[in-house]
């Protein structure tokens, strides 16, 4: 019996230490072929480094905004009688635009001119009693001074009547009419807008150290998506006295011409400053740098060996130094040299010494001066 299950024993532990070494031999060989596993390449799209001179300009965004600028509204309440305007009319500084009705008021100055009148009658007559020594002196003030009080209340009644023929306080464009004849107006109420859009007024911030190569009277150019084809040339008339804290820049004020009324107040605008001289750059398409906060690189395709020793094509990740934009394309100042092939698309999917396939079926845009099809 013994004999027996001593057998069995050694054929259980033989059984399980060739299973053991079976397995152990399968993990070897799983291991050995992970260690020779080469990935497949990355498809990539590629463009040849060149230098090329690019004017020395900052690009920033604007705002247009109109140099003078009014909700026209009512002064005095009352009903709307005439309305003398049509909406997107233009208008010029003086023209009538509302006139409220005016009857109450028409008839309150009927009577104060009738007390008026009747003050200088009696008035004058106190003047020739009090040198016959006939009043007294202080009944000579009292008609004086009515004399006076009723004057000021004709003035004033008269000036109310004015203040509800509504005039157009410069000349300009009107917006949408907000009010309809016979409408009751409180004081205050919105009528129309009224802007002054030629000349206009751009205004864009600066960041702060570009702020010493800006000065009154250098020329801007500026543009909108919005417009195609269209630009606006005008010069910089004023800057701000501070910098602010939170974004660093310089809020300026460029004024230009806008013939036609294309530009509208609220625009988003593209305002290009010439800050110096041209500059030598290697032009790249955007989508080519990895932006990343311990500095911006791109990858260069290159030669390289693999361990064994083959050759096959990868990448070299190289870091760069950017400086503007222009379209499709931003320049790099440093860390690329022409003649280079630049990885222009799918550097996020990369790394260092990976293998590439390149591919340049389909390119990413790279054009300075970029025309989509939705203009």
């Amino acid at each position: 019996m013994a004999k027996r299950m001593i057998l069995m024993l050694v054929v259980v532990l033989a059984l399980v230490g060739g299973l053991g070494f079976l397995k152990y031999r399968q993990v070897e060989t799983a291991i050995a072929m992970g260690a020779s596993f080469q990935p497949p390449p990355t498809a990539v799209t590629t463009v040849i480094a060149q230098r090329v001179t690019w004017p020395s300009t900052l690009t920033v965004i604007g705002t247009a905004a109109a140099i003078e600028g009014v909700t026209v509204g009512a002064d005095l309440p009352g009903t709307i009688d005439k309305i003398h305007f049509e909406s997107g009319q233009t208008v010029h500084e003086g023209d009538v635009l509302v006139e409220l009705d005016i009857r109450q008021e028409r008839a309150q100055l009927a009577n104060l001119e009738a007390q008026r009148d009747l003050a200088k009658i009696n008035y004058g007559r106190s003047e020739q009693l009090v040198q016959a020594g006939v009043i007294s002196r202080s009944e000579y003030d009292n008609a004086a001074a009515q004399q006076k009080a009723t004057e000021a209340q004709v003035g004033d009644i008269r000036a109310a009547i004015a203040r509800k023929t509504i005039h157009a306080p410069f000349t300009g464009v009107l917006g949408i009419r907000q009010v309809s004849l016979g409408q009751y107006l409180a004081a205050g109420q919105a009528i129309v807008s009224l802007q002054s859009i030629s000349p206009i007024y751009v205004n864009f911030g600066v960041p702060q150290q570009d702020a010493p190569k800006m000065g009154i009277g250098h020329s801007v150019s500026v543009t909108s998506t919005d417009l195609p084809g269209t630009g606006f040339a005008g010069k910089i008339t004023a800057l701000d006295s501070v910098i602010n804290e939170q974004t660093r820049n310089i809020q300026v004020q460029a004024t230009l011409q806008n013939p036609g009324g294309k530009i509208r107040p609220g625009m988003y605008m593209q305002v290009e400053l010439p800050l110096g001289k041209p500059r030598d750059v290697i032009p790249l398409p955007a989508s080519a740098i990895n932006y990343a906060p311990y500095g911006d690189s791109v990858y260069v395709v290159t030669q390289m060996k693999d361990p064994k020793g083959n050759t096959y094509r990868g990448v070299k990740q190289q870091v760069v130094k950017v400086e503007g934009s222009r379209g499709d394309q931003v320049a790099i100042t440093s860390g690329v040299n022409p003649g280079d092939e630049i990885v222009s698309a799918g550097v996020f999917r990369l790394r260092n010494a990976a293998p590439v396939l390149v591919n340049n079926t389909v390119k990413p845009g790279n054009d300075p001066n970029p025309k989509p099809d939705e203009s």
